[in-house]
């Protein structure tokens, strides 16, 4: 990887993590979702706009089907975070979530893309798969009430990102379509499937946005930078690379989860950490 593009996933990966911390702490619920859905379409249609008039943008039916795709997969991957939430720990369910979504994208990456990543960054992404599946492995945060949920819930989150991540990796570097709009699409997308639900829960919208208003603010303007970074560094770097590589994020929500959040475990978060940024270096490396 280059020196852009792991500047580009760390910020991602900081970005991400914030925002993790953010919907963990809010409650979430499908009102929180659907508000910071919306609100972010609204923060970034000018942005949107101005892509599209600045490259000369034209919509195609290739084009739109990549964006409708990932709309459909983006919409199932918050809807199973925010309930993986309701029931588990941020440092159990990021982790894991996380940790699946990236060891499936690098087997699609190698099987059905043809990617064929080194040795050394193949022992990369597995330090950092490894690591993040090892801090989710807690047996006392495992024996928790409700955990086995979360961690149900985690995996098929962690099945959506390995999902929306090749189809959104093939729509930028394939179709060409600038990762910002790309982001700005399937949001808007997300907006229109779960507006149905959004009236039926109307309330609860009204209350996110009544009690919650910062943090549904700051995640709607979070939430698509993280991915536009992420989105921009896949156009020009193998998902192999950037898939395992944004997952140092978990480090980032292991600390919160543990200092903010109190929910301890110290030193396995330290071993975890110690091996996703050997895995982060040997991807740079490779």
């Amino acid at each position: 990887m280059t020196g852009l593009a792991i500047s580009l996933v760390l910020a991602a990966a900081l970005i991400h993590a914030s925002w993790n911390y953010l919907l963990k702490k809010s409650g979430g619920g499908i009102g929180f979702v659907w508000a910071f859905a919306a609100f972010s379409t609204l923060a970034y249609a000018p942005l949107a706009a101005g892509v599209v008039v600045l490259q000369h943008f034209q919509l195609s039916a290739e084009a739109l089907a990549f964006i409708v795709a990932s709309a459909v997969l983006h919409t199932a991957y918050y809807l199973l975070l925010d309930r993986g939430y309701r029931y588990g720990d941020l440092s159990v369910v990021y982790p894991l979530a996380r940790a699946t979504g990236p060891f499936l994208t690098v087997l699609v990456a190698v099987a059905f893309l043809g990617e064929r990543p080194g040795i050394v960054a193949l022992c990369g992404a597995a330090l950092v798969v490894g690591g993040a599946f090892f801090l989710a492995a807690s047996p006392a945060k495992l024996r928790e009430a409700g955990a086995a949920r979360g961690v149900a819930f985690a995996i098929l989150t962690g099945c959506m990102i390995a999902s929306y991540t090749v189809v959104d990796k093939q729509a930028v570097s394939a179709v060409f379509i600038p990762p910002l709009l790309q982001d700005w699409g399937a949001n808007l997308g997300r907006v229109i499937l779960m507006a149905p639900l959004a009236w039926r829960r109307r309330e609860d919208v009204k209350a996110a946005w009544t009690r919650q208003r910062k943090a549904v603010v700051l995640v709607a303007l979070l939430c698509p930078l993280s991915y536009i970074l992420v989105l921009t560094a896949m156009v020009f770097t193998p998902v192999s690379y950037v898939a395992p590589a944004r997952e140092i994020s978990i480090l980032f929500a292991a600390l919160m989860g543990a200092h903010w959040l109190r929910e301890g475990d110290v030193p396995r978060r330290v071993a975890s950490a110690a091996a996703m940024a050997l895995g982060v270096l040997a991807l740079a490396l490779g």
